[in-house]
């Protein structure tokens, strides 16, 4: 009994002790587990329950907005291997202008030179090829343009250099008649529609026949080319007027479309003008200019004569020896003869013999250039048309000036303007420039006195220039730059006013061209013998025919008469 009641009691009291343990270690872990059960979210409990309602959309708050279904960015294109060499040539291209600007001469046929070798080294296989090949024209067009400025910079400005026309020499000759010919021109002129009347005959077949050797078919293409030029102008004229499109045949037989072509009459003009038949149909010439060289003035003149003659003659023929001859000198020849046809008093030889031979060679020529196919002479490669608008000077103002402004070269500006014999055009002179500049230039004017512009320079500021800058970049003092232009200078990109003369205008120099290697086609052009032409004065309507005894022959001249 003893031994098992001790029993017990051990057993009891390890059951005491396991007790204070558990109970010890219950006072002491609650922090622990605590600590750690406060970063473990609480198990979420499910409850049941009615959903939660949103709340109603405002379909009206939507009722303007369109919705966006493209909603991807534009892209942006990334510049081609060919756009990187022309953007490099064009660098280039501009470090020559601006060292020309400068007169570094010898720079900037560096420059030049660079922009094209950048160009014509480049690969043939080049992704964009044609893009650099018309940039290589372009870029030789302008650098020959340049080129031409300096060679032009030393040269007196009295000096007014002219061109010879193509017809002179042909008019005083005669010409083999092919049989051949007559059947294929009958046929042509059956199928060819002309507001001008059409005619086939002995004199006609021959002119056909020499402008269809090599020598004629040079004088005929090299007109129908240049004619590009002024073609889309002449045809609106001539409608507006009234008269035959087929007449612009007589500006290409009188100055093959050259506006400062002179004949060895002293007529000037693609139309061919006497001063004082100019000045009746209002072609003003004064020491600075001459309005019977600015092509559509001229063509305007010519067009009102031409439809005056035939008001007077009733019949085109007539009316076209009368603008080459002059009207009194047809008028005898009729009053002598007592006919009024072309055809008849060439047969009686009663007309100058140019004039008699003048209407047939329009007519060649307006023949074959309606079959241009028969005749060899299509496909030819035309002039651009030029386009341009007009601006009026209030101011006497340098040529060079409007060239920088519109940012072209001078001879550009002056090939736009024949009609300017100087460098300085005249207040109150109409002044041309090429299409979509004549807001720049009169932007740039605006920032150069009225009284400066015969001799200040203009220039776009860059970045980064001050009046230091300026004055040593056109070699003048910083206080002059500095008031003209009110002591302070507009943001990057705008006009300021330079108070220096342009180069070589005040004291001509030796120049040395920019190019010297590349020659123009235009002007590796054979000149022929100057043309005899004017217009003749608008008369009053009279009889076609008048008989007078006793009239002296009419003598041929060389001339035209008044």
């Amino acid at each position: 009994m003893r031994t098992t009641g001790k029993t017990v009691w051990v057993g009891l009291l390890g059951s005491v002790a396991t007790a204070l343990v558990l109970t010890s270690c219950a006072t002491t872990t609650p922090t622990l587990q605590s600590f750690r059960r406060s970063f473990v979210p609480p198990t979420p409990q499910r409850t049941e329950g009615k959903p939660i309602e949103q709340p109603p959309v405002l379909v009206a708050f939507y009722a303007n907005e369109v919705p966006n279904l493209t909603s991807t960015f534009p892209a942006i294109p990334r510049p081609s291997d060919a756009d990187f060499v022309i953007k490099k040539a064009d660098d280039r291209f501009t470090a020559g202008k601006r060292a020309l600007q400068e007169g570094r001469v010898e720079d900037a046929r560096r420059e030049f030179d660079g922009a094209l070798e950048v160009l014509l080294t480049a690969p043939e296989n080049l992704p964009g090829r044609n893009l650099i090949d018309k940039k290589i024209e372009d870029l030789a067009e302008s650098i020959y343009r340049y080129d031409a400025d300096q060679a032009l910079a030393g040269r007196d400005e009295n000096e007014v250099s002219f061109e010879q026309s193509p017809i002179d020499s042909i008019l005083e000759m005669t010409f083999p008649l092919d049989p051949n010919l007559r059947n294929k021109v009958q046929e042509q002129i059956r199928a060819t529609a002309s507001q001008l009347p059409l005619e086939e005959n002995d004199a006609v077949v021959s002119y056909i026949n020499f402008f269809s050797s090599t020598r004629g078919k040079r004088i005929l293409t090299y007109g129908l080319r240049r004619s590009g030029r002024y073609k889309p102008m002449i045809d609106r004229i001539l409608m507006e007027e009234g008269v035959p499109e087929e007449l612009i045949f007589l500006a290409q037989a009188e100055s093959g479309f050259t506006p400062r072509a002179k004949s060895k009459a002293l007529c000037v003009g693609i139309w061919q003008f006497l001063k004082s038949r100019g000045n009746e149909y209002g072609l003003k010439q004064t020491a600075g200019t001459d309005d019977r060289m600015d092509p559509d003035q001229a063509t305007r003149a010519a067009a009102r004569h031409l439809r005056d003659l035939y008001n007077h003659f009733g019949d085109w023929y007539l009316a076209m020896a009368a603008y080459n001859c002059g009207p009194s000198c047809i008028d005898r020849a009729i009053q002598r003869t007592g006919y009024a046809d072309f055809w008849e008093l060439r047969r009686r030889n009663v007309l100058p013999r140019e004039t008699a031979n003048y209407v047939p060679a329009i007519l060649a020529m307006t023949i074959m250039a309606k079959n241009a196919k028969d005749y060899g002479v299509d496909g030819l490669d035309f002039e651009k048309s030029l386009e341009y608008e007009t601006i009026e000077l209030d101011a006497p103002t340098q040529l060079a000036l409007i060239a920088d402004a519109v940012d072209r070269p001078v001879s550009e500006i002056k090939e736009l303007n024949p009609s300017v014999l100087r460098s300085v055009a005249p207040a109150g002179h109409s002044i041309h420039v090429p299409k979509d500049t004549l807001k720049t230039l009169e932007a740039a004017l605006q920032v150069i006195p009225a009284g400066r512009r015969d001799a200040w320079r203009v220039h776009r500021l860059e970045s980064g220039e001050g009046f230091p800058e300026l004055a040593k970049r056109f070699n003048t003092i910083p206080g002059s730059v500095s008031s003209a232009n009110n002591d302070s200078l507009p943001e990057p990109g705008a006009w300021v006013a330079i108070p220096v003369s342009y180069p070589g205008e005040r004291i001509p120099a030796q120049t040395t061209p920019v190019r010297n290697s590349r020659k123009s086609a235009k002007t590796a052009q054979s000149r022929i013998a100057p043309t005899k032409s004017a217009a003749a004065k608008p008369v009053a309507a009279k009889g076609k025919a008048a008989t007078s005894a006793g009239q002296q022959k009419t003598q041929p001249s060389n001339a035209r008469r008044g």
